[in-house]
């Protein structure tokens, strides 16, 4: 299906909306039936029907036509943040006793996910090194439900073998599953590469203006309904019809913001890579990645974010290097027309601060839809 077909038609029947171009928004909870027997017919499947906005919703309807056709899935389901998306997933698919295989240091709200929350409910998970294959092969247990995935990580950019692991998961009857909101479906389809269900921070890339808080899973149309009928009408976890019309919006130029996004980040890399006063620059793509092939091999490009070390990174330098930015924001989240900043410091306190730990020195740095030159400007007088 042609990518410019699916942004800006697939599923907008305009006939239907006086032949606006952009969609209404359905602001509506509820919706009326002629009859008793037309009622009957959405009440037993309100997968399918517009019957209460808790549920499915017209607006939204059209978003998951689109989520799912670029992911190249059956079906999407949309949530209200991306990590509602995850944790009503997972609980889905999991039961007490089960096991889980994840990747170590996932986004922070996933990592609490596993460690703090699934444990009350007797569901264990094992957090390896993802980068390794054979440590899939080392955890995987006659429990092991689900292998998560996170590829590229988003601090470290680790890598996962996604077809790799894939196909060990098919074998023993697992369940994988990715958060691919670092690189979207134009940049990467783990579906094509195996993968059974696919996760987005929606907020990020397809949002793309900061405004909207929302996630998204896709996935085949057994797994999506048998998570719509059960944890997601139960929990709640709805998107809003104007949110998912901002997302529609957001999804018109999507290619064309990450285009920008992954050209700037190229610029901007090789600038810090070449500065005296950086160590270090971690970015899939950079000359000297350690999954250097491995990332060219399953992206078709890469997103904004990177994180780069300083030389001699004391949490005074690292602090005072932030501080002294002035068009670049200190802000967490990414994907928006904003570049932003955000070191590991942030998270902890001057007595936790180990100079020897790589992951404590690590300052991540998203790149948005500014001249690259008016960023690399900014950059240059906080590194003085």
């Amino acid at each position: 299906m042609d990518l410019s077909f699916i942004l800006n038609e697939l599923g907008e029947d305009r006939e239907n909306y006086f032949n606006a171009v952009s969609p209404p928004i359905m602001q509506s909870t509820n919706f009326a039936f002629k009859t008793i027997a037309d009622l009957r017919v959405a009440m037993a499947n309100e997968f399918e029907a517009s019957l209460y906005s808790r549920g499915q919703n017209p607006t939204l309807t059209i978003l998951r036509k689109k989520l799912a056709a670029l992911d190249g899935a059956e079906d999407a389901l949309l949530f209200n943040s991306g990590i509602g998306a995850i944790s009503v997933t997972i609980l889905s698919l999991l039961k007490t006793g089960d096991h889980v295989i994840t990747v170590k240091d996932p986004y922070s709200w996933t990592g609490k996910l596993f460690n703090d929350f699934l444990f009350k409910f007797g569901i264990a998970a094992t957090f390896i090194d993802g980068s390794d294959f054979s440590n899939f092969e080392n955890a995987v247990k006659p429990e092991t439900r689900l292998i998560y995935l996170e590829s590229p990580n988003t601090f470290t950019y680790q890598l996962q073998d996604l077809k790799k692991v894939a196909a060990f998961a098919k074998s023993r009857s697992i369940i994988t599953m990715i958060d691919n909101s670092y690189c979207t479906p134009l940049y990467q389809q783990p579906i094509k590469m195996g993968i059974d269900l696919v996760a987005q921070s929606a907020t990020k890339y397809i949002g793309g203006h900061s405004d909207v808080v929302a996630g998204v899973i896709t996935g085949s149309t057994v797994l999506i309904k048998q998570i719509f009928d059960n944890e997601f009408m139960n929990l709640g976890p709805a998107l809003s019809p104007h949110s998912a019309w901002l997302l529609l919006r957001g999804l018109r130029t999507l290619p064309l913001r990450l285009q920008r996004s992954f050209e700037s980040t190229t610029i901007v890399t090789q600038w810090l890579a070449a500065h005296e006063e950086v160590e270090k620059v971690l970015w899939p793509f950079s000359p000297g990645f350690e999954q250097d092939e491995l990332a060219h091999e399953q992206m078709q490009g890469c997103g904004g974010l990177f994180s780069f070390i300083l030389k001699n990174s004391s949490l005074e330098k690292i602090e005072a290097f932030c501080d002294h930015l002035k068009h670049i924001l200190i802000a967490v989240s990414w994907g928006g027309h904003e570049s932003l900043v955000v070191p590991a410091i942030a998270s902890m306190n001057a007595a936790e601060y180990d100079i020897n730990n790589e992951a404590h020195q690590l300052i991540r740095m998203y790149i948005g839809l500014e001249d690259p030159q008016y960023l690399i400007t900014d950059l240059q007088q906080a590194l003085a």
